[in-house]
């Protein structure tokens, strides 16, 4: 019984654990991995503890698992993966900057049970709103500390206090990479796009379900609220296009299909103090109007403000300074020419190999043949590759190109699946009125940001594919939706 106990308690915390250092991205301590590797979650320490303990608990007949169809669906996903490695081994590429296929197939499967580790822990620390209310309490402490480190890098790029390569220092202790050259900001992670995807993926879809419906996360009703302007703040301050258009199209489809009722509430909140009729003292009248012209002056301030200062970043004014020819040159003169590069050749190998792919992880042997020509007279990427220094194993920089390259069109649409089955959960979800519609809200939010960000991003080992979906899945299989009408807890 000691034992049983035990292994609880330890479970909470190593989840808390896994919750809290979730931001640190390329943790510089990882055995047997080389330098070229900087996909290293520091929370696969935790989280890979916690399987164990989860399989301890299984075996010992101490926890209850029903095993929910997303896992079919996961698992059918990994079996046709598996045999499209065997049959890229067939194909027998040749090797390329070093790398051999058995290599570079290993690599890719120890990414997987990585992203893996990450859906499994979330899905069995998640079951009920008690659990919930656990994960997102350590879930927040990582994003503080990591707000906190991101006003350390902010003092350092923008005042003369303290010097920037100090604070590059500090950060290698634990990571990969210090700070980046330019005046972006990434908090823990190793650049600022992947600072902005864990930040639409995991943090802000949360924050912007509590706002939404009206849940409260903590003792302090205003916690969301600072919190969400923290995240935002961070947004801008990374200077990613990828993800401020991703945060952007995700909260407003998100807002149009689930937040009619807020419109609503926002709208008579406005009206207030103009209702005809309406019986309200003179001081009362002028103080009600002065709030809301506060606010709606400040919110209006700082969107000007965020827009200014996005303006002025020559890496997000080329969106429309760019005096572009055509489209290939307007994405050349937008820093995003390589990345059509690759996923150009990778889309020249799915249609070689349709079916099969070419093996997880193989891409990279097939993509600088099928690179296109304009590519090796505008790019420096890809010169560089023809030079005997060039060692940089090429990736689609696409999930979903890199998926139908490497295991098909049957790959894509098993993956797409599980994707697909989650989405009915959340359906699920968002038509209850209680507890639920928070959760659905912000799977939903999750939903759409994971959907974006895989259009700039391959890695499978990254927590921001699985997280959420993991949690979404634990909490669909410990709920019964039909019968829960607990109501939410509101301010």
């Amino acid at each position: 019984m000691k034992v049983d106990a035990f292994l609880l308690r330890l479970s909470r915390w190593l989840w808390a654990a896994a919750l809290v250092s979730l931001p640190v991205t390329s943790f510089r301590y990882f055995p047997f991995l080389g330098d070229g590797t900087v996909v290293r979650p520091l929370a696969l320490y935790p989280a890979a503890l916690l399987v164990v303990v989860s399989m301890l608990q299984i075996v010992r007949k101490k926890a209850r698992f029903d095993w929910p169809p997303a896992l079919l669906l996961l698992g059918l996903f990994v079996l046709f993966a598996t045999m499209t490695t065997a049959i890229g081994a067939l194909y027998a590429p040749l090797g390329f900057t070093g790398n051999e296929y058995g290599q570079r197939a290993l690599r890719a499967w120890v990414t997987m049970a990585i992203g893996l580790t990450f859906f499994w822990s979330a899905m069995w620390m998640n079951r009920d709103e008690s659990d919930l209310r656990f994960t997102l309490k350590w879930l927040f402490v990582g994003l503080v500390l990591n707000l906190l480190w991101s006003g350390v890098q902010t003092f350092a790029l923008y005042t003369d206090y303290l010097h920037k390569n100090t604070v590059s220092s500090w950060q290698r202790l634990f990571s990969m990479r210090g700070m980046v050259g330019s005046k972006r900001i990434s908090g823990f992670a190793y650049e600022p796009s992947w600072l902005t995807a864990q930040l639409n993926t995991i943090y802000i879809p949360w924050l912007f379900a509590a706002i939404l419906v009206k849940y409260r996360l903590g003792a302090f009703r205003w916690l969301k609220y600072v919190l969400m302007l923290g995240a935002l703040t961070l947004l801008v301050l990374a200077y990613s296009r990828g993800g401020l258009g991703t945060w952007l199209i995700a909260t407003l489809l998100t807002f149009l299909l689930t937040g009619r009722q807020l419109m609503r509430d926002i709208w008579r909140w406005l009206r207030a103090p103009f209702r005809p009729g309406e019986a309200m003292p003179p001081f009362q009248r002028v103080r009600s109007l002065s709030l809301r012209l506060g606010i709606l002056t400040g919110a209006l301030a700082l969107l000007l403000l965020s827009g200014y200062f996005l303006a002025n970043s020559r890496y997000i004014n080329a969106l429309w300074s760019a005096r572009s020819k055509n489209l290939v040159d307007f994405v050349i003169d937008n820093y995003a020419g390589s990345r059509l590069a690759y996923a150009w050749a990778a889309m020249e190998t799915f249609q070689e190999y349709p079916f099969t792919g070419v093996g997880l992880g193989a891409s990279g042997f097939y993509l600088f043949d099928r690179l296109p020509d304009w590519s090796f007279t505008s790019l420096y990427q890809t010169v560089w590759q023809l030079s005997p220094r060039g060692r940089f194993y090429l990736n689609p920089k696409n999930l979903y190109i890199r998926l139908l390259a490497e295991t098909g069109i049957i790959g894509l649409t098993l993956f797409a699946g599980f994707y697909a089955y989650l989405l009915h959960h959340i359906r699920s979800f968002l038509r209850s009125r209680s507890f639920l519609r928070f959760i659905g809200v912000a799977g939903l939010f999750s939903w759409l940001a994971i959907l974006i960000t895989c259009l700039t991003q391959d890695s499978l080992a990254i927590p921001n594919l699985w997280l959420n979906p993991g949690i979404l899945v634990g909490l669909s299989t410990g709920l019964a939706l039909e019968s829960t009408h607990q109501a939410p807890t509101k301010e």
